[in-house]
């Protein structure tokens, strides 16, 4: 007995039958090679979820009469096979090839894979295949290209690839040709084009490339769907469009199509559908497709068109769909649109538009979403630059974008009135709190979570003017909002009681105003919420307890106000919180244990309070950052970090600086396998670096400088292979740099400055990506080492306050990415070598306190991008060259206490040239032998603030 959901390949009646088949094929009719087949396609099906297959298609009864299978009487051949939507699993078997009077096949929306039959052109009286979203996969067989019936061919959603065949022109008489949402490559057969009967041709969605023949309707006019979505197009879009009478759908988005729209699309009457956003389209927007009074979707986004908006779109009124964001549009917004009463969404965002929103905006009550943020619009009244009261007009509204605009005055209270109002975005985009400082830097994989109506994810800034008032109470009349986002404006008061009416409520983003008072207990009311972001105010008191009863939270973010008192243990209960932001506040106390029930939670940021205690167990965190508060150990006798902390297997980021903790660093820490960032800077940590910070095979950067500790670098620190910033510096490490540094092929950032550090290792030219070497202030000897001088990408090189001695060598000229060279106080002798002319990117150049000789080279004129020239305390001699008067840039220069004279020889003065650095805020010059008067040409240096010239021979 056959079970309902499998086939059993091998049973008695399968058996019996293909041997018949395939050994006496002569002895049976016609009709029954037909029946056979359908066994066998059958036997090829491996699950039957709803097993019609196995109860219905026996052998007992007639195939005609077997489900999903049509025949042709009298001789019973079968005509149509239709098992869509069965969830059928399995293969297509070369069997199903005999059924030489099929007409229609539809095995849609299953789960058949592996390729398609070769056999699949014996199909001779095939019309229509219909194969949509299987698992269907390797090429499209030649062999289709012979069913000179077929009128419609359906493929889309497989796994299909390679090329569609050369000779699918040869299928006269096919009218639908639908390949979408496969991997299709090569580009389109022009003679796909000259198929004069097709109607409908869908290749969206793979990654075909080329170009479209010009001629591509010359030879179609019937054609009525056009969908190119989703390649890699490209060229310019053919002009022959226009001779595609019949078209009403063009769908060419997402390709890489240049050039300018071709103005004869507006010839095609039955127009209802152009979608050309994203592409590289150019020029204007033709006014000759607003003669397409059947249009109903127009979308242009993400081009490059320029010029202003046609205002002969008025001449389009079944228009449902105007987007045009993300263009270089300018002018203002058309009144003619305030007469397309059919319209529902309007995306005119990320533009150059200026002006007003025109009044008779307000005419569109079908609108059911408004997007014209990031513009220059400004109030339709230019008194108060306000937000126009029109928008309250909008009954349908359901999404509104105003954000980054000049919206000023406050927000109408008529915006209350949008009872159908869901998405409510009038935020701006200033980057001036400290805040982001610190979570660009410190944050970098998690902020793109956060959602761009948070404002967090934020543009280049630029002027912006602000909205600014109060909240409008009369937010809590639009009882579907979901997001309310006005981040980034200058609101002021309280945060509204009336919120917390707003049952359907999930995000709230009121970050960056200036709202003071307390969070209203309302607050808990919004059951549904889920992110709440009240960063950057001004906001007093404690945290309500009432949070506590919006089960949904998963983002609180409070940083940067002035709440006060301790964490409320009421935070444990939120169990899916994920991401907790309390950082820069006056929180005090301890940390509640509580937040250790928070089993989701992955970022937790408590930095910048006065918080105090232990650092409570936390499951899952993936960044935990407890910097610049009171914190210390577990283990008040120790104060170290607590072991614990090796318990938190999925953490990602730690940070832990500016705290109090003593002792060691725990090796129970090298069981963070994910760890990529531990940032333990500004404590008081003793003792040696623990050998098992190898055991982080993902760890990016380590940051464990402004302790106390001890010994010698780890050799296995060159076992992390994926680290790029290493910081170390101002400890008291001994010995010399360990070789294994070497392997750390990523790494881009050393800093090991003030420790005592005797020896540079030569391995250090093995970091080919080190960009920043900070070695400053350790016991360091011997010559500067070869291996600095291959580090090409090199961009500041610290190494002050050693010991080196010798000259420096002529081929730091290589480091062309050189910004800043300080090798201050050593013990460097001979002369400055030309070959620095050859850094043209050098912004500082700090040499003093060393026993160089020689003059200063006249190539260093050339280094136009030197800020400040350090060359004081030496042993130079001769004249100020006076090609140093190129340094247009240059804002200190120090040549004090060497044995220079004037560039006159004879005269011994200082040189003229100095009057022509304009930008030269401070001037030492003293202790040098500088005779004759002071030149007048100096008080050309209007930037001037210090000037020092004591102790040389200068006259009245």
């Amino acid at each position: 007995m056959l079970s309902q959901g499998k086939m059993n390949l091998f049973s008695p009646h399968v058996s019996i039958f293909f041997w018949v088949y395939c050994f006496t094929p002569m002895v049976f009719s016609i009709n029954l090679v037909d029946k056979f087949a359908l066994i066998a396609l059958k036997a090829h099906i491996t699950y039957d979820p709803q097993g019609i297959l196995a109860t219905n298609w026996s052998t007992k009864t007639p195939h005609c009469s077997w489900y999903g299978i049509s025949c042709e009487a009298p001789q019973e051949r079968v005509s149509a096979i239709n098992l869509s939507n069965m969830g059928l699993e399995g293969t297509i078997g070369p069997q199903i090839g005999n059924l030489s009077l099929l007409v229609s096949l539809d095995l849609s929306n299953n789960y058949f894979h592996a390729t398609l039959p070769k056999d699949i052109g014996k199909w001779k009286a095939l019309q229509q295949l219909n194969l949509l979203n299987n698992k269907l996969v390797g090429s499209i067989p030649e062999g289709i290209c012979n069913l000179s019936k077929l009128e419609e061919i359906y493929l889309g959603n497989n796994q299909l690839m390679g090329e569609i065949p050369k000779k699918m022109g040869l299928l006269l008489n096919l009218k639908v040709l639908s390949f979408p949402v496969n991997n299709l490559t090569g580009s389109i057969s022009a003679t796909i084009f000259n198929i004069s009967s097709l109607l409908n041709i869908s290749l969206s969605n793979n990654s075909l490339s080329g170009s479209l023949p010009m001629d591509m309707c010359y030879v179609n006019s019937k054609l009525k769907e056009l969908k190119l979505s989703s390649n890699h197009l490209s060229g310019k879009i053919p002009t022959s469009l226009s001779q595609c009478k019949k078209l009403q759908v063009i769908s060419l988005f997402h390709n890489d199509f240049t050039g300018s729209i071709p103005s004869g699309i507006g010839n095609l009457r039955d127009l209802q559908n152009l979608s050309l956003k994203y592409n590289s389209l150019t020029g204007e927007i033709p006014q000759s497709l607003f003669n397409i009074s059947s249009l109903r979707f127009l979308s242009l986004a993400a081009n490059n068109l320029g010029g202003e908006i046609p205002s002969r779109l008025s001449h389009c009124p079944e228009l449902r769909v105007i987007s045009l964001s993300f263009n270089q549009l300018t002018g203002g917004i058309p009144q003619a649109i305030g007469s397309l009463s059919n319209l529902e969404e309007l995306y005119l965002d990320n533009n150059k538009l200026t002006g007003e929103i025109p009044f008779e905006i307000g005419n569109l009550v079908q609108l059911q979403i408004l997007s014209l943020w990031k513009n220059s619009l400004t109030g339709a009244n230019q008194l108060t630059g306000g937000i126009p009261q029109a928008t309250g007009s909008f009954s349908n509204l359901e999404e509104l974008y105003l954000g980054q605009n000049k919206f000023t005055v406050g927000i109408p209270s008529e915006i209350g009135n949008l009872l159908q109002l869901q998405i409510l975005s009038l935020w701006n985009n200033s980057l001036t709190s400290a805040l982001f400082f610190f979570l660009f830097f410190h944050f970098p994989l998690k902020l793109s979570r956060v959602s761009a109506k948070a404002s967090l994810i934020v543009s280049n800034p630029t002027h912006f003017v602000f909205v600014a008032g109060e909240i409008p109470s009369s937010l809590s009349h639009c009882p579907e909002l979901r997001v309310i986002s006005l981040s980034f404006n200058q609101l002021t008061g309280g945060i509204p009681q009336a919120i917390g009416s707003l049952s359907n409520l999930e995000e709230l983003y009121l970050g960056h105003n200036k709202l003071t008072d307390g969070i209203p207990r309302e607050i808990g009311n919004l059951v549904q919420l889920q992110i709440l972001c009240l960063l950057n105010n001004s906001l007093t008191g404690e945290i309500s307890s009432s949070l506590s009863h919006c089960p949904e939270l998963r983002m609180l973010l409070l940083s940067f106000n002035q709440l006060i008192g301790g964490i409320p243990q009421a935070i444990g209960s939120l169990s899916n919180l994920e991401e907790l932001y309390l950082d820069h506040n006056k929180f005090i106390g301890r940390i509640p244990s509580e937040i250790g029930n928070l089993v989701q939670l992955e970022i937790l940021s408590l930095w910048n309070n006065s918080l105090t205690g232990e650092i409570p167990s936390i499951c899952l965190l993936q960044i935990l950052s407890l910097w610049n508060n009171s914190l210390t150990g577990a283990n008040q006798l120790t104060r170290g970090i607590p072991q614990a902390i090796g318990s938190l297997s999925n953490h990602e980021e730690l940070y832990l600086g500016q705290n109090k903790f003593t002792c060691g660093i725990p090796s129970e820490i090298g069981n963070l396998l994910q760890l990529q960032i531990l940032s333990l800077w500004n404590n008081s940590l003793t003792r040696e670096i623990p050998s098992s910070l190898s055991h982080y095979p993902e760890l990016r950067v380590i940051s464990l400088s402004f302790n106390q500790l001890t010994g010698g670098i780890q050799q296995a620190i060159g076992s992390l292979s994926n680290l790029e910033e290493l910081y170390l510096g101002h400890n008291k490490l001994t010995e010399g740099i360990p070789r294994e540094i070497g392997n750390l092929v990523q790494l881009q950032i050393l800093s090991l400055l003030n420790n005592s550090l005797t020896e540079i290792s030569s391995s250090l030219s093995h970091c080919p990506e080190l960009r920043m070497l900070l070695l400053s202030f350790n016991q360091l000897i011997g010559g500067i080492p070869q291996a600095i001088r291959s580090l090409s990408n090199l961009e500041e090189l610290y190494l002050e306050h050693n010991k080196f001695t010798g000259g420096i060598p002529r081929e730091i000229g290589n480091l062309v990415q050189l910004e800043i060279l300080s090798l201050w106080n050593n013990s460097l002798t001979g002369e400055i070598p030309s070959s620095l002319s050859d850094c043209q990117l050098l912004r500082m150049l700090a040499l003093s306190f060393n026993q160089l000789t020689g003059g200063i080279p006249q190539a260093i004129g050339s280094l136009y991008s030197l800020e400040e020239l350090y060359l004081g305390n030496n042993k130079l001699t001769g004249e100020i060259p006076i090609e140093i008067g190129s340094l247009v840039q240059l804002q200190i220069l120090s040549l004090w206490n060497n044995s220079l004279t004037g560039a006159n020889q004879l005269t011994g003065g200082i040189p003229q040239a100095i009057g022509s650095l304009s930008n030269l805020e401070e001037l030492y010059l003293s202790q040098n032998k500088f005779t004759v008067r002071i030149p007048s040409e100096i008080g050309n240096l209007l930037q001037l603030q210090i000037l020092y010239l004591w102790n040389n021979s200068l006259t009245i």
